[in-house]
């Protein structure tokens, strides 16, 4: 029998921000940018790219599917060709103030959203600011704010949990991953009571049984990053429960398929990324740790700010997250930063089967098993969400309302990320949805981010 006991991950990160603050604020110092920290440089956009509508940052990265002309995308960068479009746009502005959902305070500061179907973007528009408080947090004059572009780069934090995801199933498309494997195996440190029995897909599909979370206090006073991963790696599962039994959502699964990652290549996980999936798909504007790598003028004009009131300062390309922080900056749950057309990306390649601008990222075969529900009959938890259901596939979740709104219901999957970012994939109708907002500018407790993803799927999905 599991414990009935439920622990939020608000509850989780309120009660570990003020013992664990001190410390945060001695580990968030980001690295001077080098020429060598940011991710690979991008294949050029191929015949077969180019064939499909791809369309380029302007510097020869692929930067995402485009429309077939150039008439619907305006001077500033959007594209509203759609006959939703501009319903999307009036949605993502209604929540730029307080609601009847949330009177006391605007849904978010900005917004990008960015839909594509078929192939060919219908929609990429941004509203709002990008940047519109200060530490404090104190709201800056509108000469100092800097407004959303559709090209924006946001801090995407669970989203991060696909890419991790990505990378584990390209080891077990190579054979040196097996998911039904102990995670023991792979790790020898994984010990205690209960967790020879947790599998590398429960880890992926949140039924390992472990908590949602690693302490933030009891992580961050460890001396250095190792002592912390072996902090991490040493955590118990939740008292009474056995793993396989219960979906928990938790962040632990894929710090832990981190790590079993790192030891199986050998590589850490940032450079991963760029060799597995930025560099072959051409994402010039997708990594961990962006101000070592983005130009001052792009720190500048496109880095989306997250929260203004912790000890670290006003966080505008620092992960937002508490964990990943203290750990450098680099986590498998946590600390990817990317933009609308580079995330779309993603889910083209799920959509292809595994391919996407010429390129093959995962076989077919491994793609329709992550899709397929590896939960069915469990039970869920979430004090947050009590209307989620444990319908799960290998890192995505499958059919979920509370995000996907009247999207859900014909295999929809997705992810959603912490500071108000989300991708969804709806192989029905041909579609990918991203959506990034800045909801945790400047205080995360100020919104709820589910109102707006429901509303903006609701207009996609009632258009046909």
């Amino acid at each position: 029998m599991h414990s009935t006991r439920r622990v939020g991950r608000r509850a989780v990160l309120g009660a570990g921000f003020a013992a664990s603050v001190a410390s945060l604020g001695a580990c968030g110092d980001d690295p001077a940018p080098t020429a060598s920290s940011g991710p690979s440089a991008p294949a050029e956009a191929g015949p077969d790219a180019v064939a499909a509508g791809a369309v380029t940052d302007g510097q020869g990265g692929v930067a995402g599917l485009g429309p077939s002309g150039s008439a619907s995308a305006a001077a500033n960068g959007q594209i509203l060709s759609a006959p939703y479009s501009g319903k999307l746009v009036d949605t993502l502005k209604h929540y730029l103030v307080p609601t009847t959902e949330n009177p006391k305070h605007p849904g978010y500061a900005g917004a990008v959203v960015l839909v594509n179907v078929g192939g060919r973007v219908t929609t990429h528009a941004a509203v709002g600011d990008a940047l519109r408080y200060g530490a404090g947090p104190v709201e800056l004059a509108p000469k100092s704010r800097v407004a959303m572009r559709p090209d924006s780069i946001f801090d995407v934090a669970s989203v991060t949990k696909v890419y991790t995801t990505i990378l584990a199933l390209q080891q077990v498309d190579r054979g040196k991953l097996d998911l039904a494997a102990p995670v023991s195996s792979y790790l020898p440190a994984f010990t205690g009571p209960g967790k020879d029995a947790v599998t590398v897909q429960m880890l992926l599909t949140h039924t390992s049984g472990l908590p949602v979370g690693p302490s933030i206090p009891e992580t961050s006073k460890r001396p250095d990053v190792a002592a912390r991963w072996e902090y991490i790696v040493s955590t118990p599962l939740a008292d009474g429960v056995a793993p396989g039994t219960l979906f928990r959502y938790t962040s632990l699964g894929l710090l832990l398929t981190q790590q079993i990652l790192e030891k199986l290549t050998g590589k850490p996980l940032e450079q991963q990324v760029k060799t597995e999936l930025t560099g072959p798909l051409g994402l010039r504007d997708t990594g961990f740790k962006p101000l070592g790598w983005l130009s001052a003028a792009d720190r500048a004009a496109r880095l989306v700010a997250t929260d203004a009131r912790t000890s670290r300062g006003l966080l505008r390309g620092t992960v937002h997250d508490d964990i990943c922080n203290v750990l450098g900056g680099v986590a498998g749950s946590a600390g990817m930063f990317t933009t609308a057309a580079d995330l779309s990306v993603l889910g083209l390649m799920f959509l292809g089967g595994g391919q996407v601008n010429g390129k093959r990222i995962l076989a077919e075969a491994t793609v329709r098993n992550a899709l397929t529900n590896k939960n069915s009959g469990l039970p869920a938890t979430d004090v947050d969400r009590p209307a989620r259901t444990s319908t799960h596939g290998i890192g995505l979740e499958i059919d979920q309302p509370w995000f996907m709104g009247r999207l859900a219901g014909s295999g929809a999957y997705g992810h959603t990320g912490f500071t108000g970012c989300e991708l969804v994939v709806d192989p029905k109708r041909s579609l990918v949805l991203v959506l990034l907002t800045n909801r945790a500018h400047p205080n995360w407790s100020w919104a709820n981010p589910d109102p707006t993803r429901v509303a903006v799927a609701n207009v996609i999905a009632d258009a046909g």
